[in-house]
């Protein structure tokens, strides 16, 4: 199956949304109680849904039940500009009460129909872990020649065991350096 750039490069960042909301800075899993928070916040969030749909998409998940499959694996393979009407897809999904109550919300919206398609296939993609990674094969294959070439000059250049230690300890400091500014906006640190 070919899925979509579009569809791949959220499904990574709807996952790390996700992730993000798991746990507390103490390890405890607070996901539902960050979720239902999240939801209640939907009439500030669906200004948002445009812009990074993967941050409002979240308050979907687990909300959906996907009965045709099919119907889903072709959304997968559209451009964001060819989705079908929400009322198309929405034939092969069912929602929660709870769901239905905020795609209500959503679906008032300009762009709501769309919000809703792309949330509908995110959450599909979170739901099948092995469809997210069959997508991306081809679009890694093309890395991966790249990533060979580029690892046969690195295994000819010296020193190289001295520059993977500088890497190393440089990635080290940025990453501290994200999670401090990560900190100063109101996040939990993660351990």
């Amino acid at each position: 199956m070919n899925i979509t750039p579009f569809f791949l490069d959220l499904r990574s960042a709807y996952q790390s949304e996700i992730d993000d909301l798991r746990f507390d800075s103490e390890g405890r899993d607070v996901l539902r109680q960050r979720l239902a928070d999240k939801r209640r916040e939907v009439g500030f969030l669906v200004l948002m849904m445009e812009l990074s749909p993967e941050m409002v998409a979240v308050i979907f998940h687990q909300g959906f039940e996907f009965r045709l499959p099919a119907l889903m694996d072709n959304l997968l393979s559209l451009e964001a500009d060819e989705f079908p009407e929400w009322s198309h897809l929405a034939d092969g999904v069912h929602m929660a009460p709870w769901a239905h109550e905020l795609a209500q919300i959503v679906l008032k919206e300009p762009g709501g129909e769309w919000f809703l398609t792309v949330a509908a296939g995110l959450e599909y993609m979170a739901g099948k872990p092995a469809l997210a990674s069959a997508g991306q094969d081809d679009h890694e294959d093309q890395e991966d020649d790249e990533d060979e070439e580029a690892d046969d000059a690195d295994e000819r250049t010296a020193g190289q065991d001295a520059a993977e230690e500088a890497g190393e300890g440089s990635a080290r400091a940025r990453r501290e350096a994200g999670d401090d500014w990560m900190v100063e906006q109101g996040f939990d640190r993660k351990d």
